[in-house]
């Protein structure tokens, strides 16, 4: 097959990093959870007062700290990819178990958040805002489960392609936390 313009397309999907697999999976979970920031932001619309209310229970510098620390957790991350195309695999190592133990400390916080709100009793039935806040914070929290997962398995087995497959989708997990967090926590 001669055709340019095929050729052209064929190497575009080729120079993605990763596994167009894992990039279907990404979108994919990127357009669920726009699909629950968008209800949120819809229900929100006829009770903002509510809402305002609402969201005065929540943490909003525990999660702009758990921000910091998933921003950070990926950039060790991306750092993995370097050292290992640079064979350098200790380095790479290294900068996972970090972009993991961050990934916890996220989870560490996060919990603590939650067991915070249910003291004070407040479950998804107290409010619209809390509905949303535990599914689309939990769903997310089981997400970055997820990832630290596969950062275990991209460190254990450490090709370069398995780096970039296993940091692309802690880049997804970054993403979705950084469009959550000024939705739920900061919006007024």
């Amino acid at each position: 097959m001669n055709d340019p313009v095929a050729a052209t397309r064929a190497g575009s999907l080729d120079e993605l990093p990763g596994d167009l697999m894992m990039w279907v999976l990404i979108i994919s979970e990127l357009l669920v959870f726009g699909a629950g920031l968008a209800a949120f932001l819809g229900v929100r619309i006829f009770d903002p007062g509510g809402f305002a209310a609402a969201r005065a229970e929540l943490h909003p510098t525990l999660a702009g700290i758990n921000t910091i620390v998933l921003i950070t957790s990926g950039f060790l991350a991306a750092r993995a990819v370097d050292f290992r195309l640079a064979e350098k695999r200790a380095a790479a190592r290294w900068h996972l178990l970090a972009a993991m133990a961050l990934g916890t400390v996220f989870l560490i916080v996060k919990g603590y958040e939650y067991a915070d709100l249910v003291v004070e009793g407040i479950s998804t039935e107290t409010h619209p805002l809390f509905t949303f806040y535990y599914l689309l914070t939990g769903f997310h929290a089981a997400h970055v489960v997820a990832g630290i997962a596969i950062l275990a398995l991209v460190a254990w087995k450490d090709a370069p392609r398995n780096l970039e497959v296993g940091t692309a989708f802690w880049h997804m997990v970054d993403l979705v936390w950084v469009l959550l967090f000024p939705v739920i926590y900061l919006l007024g």
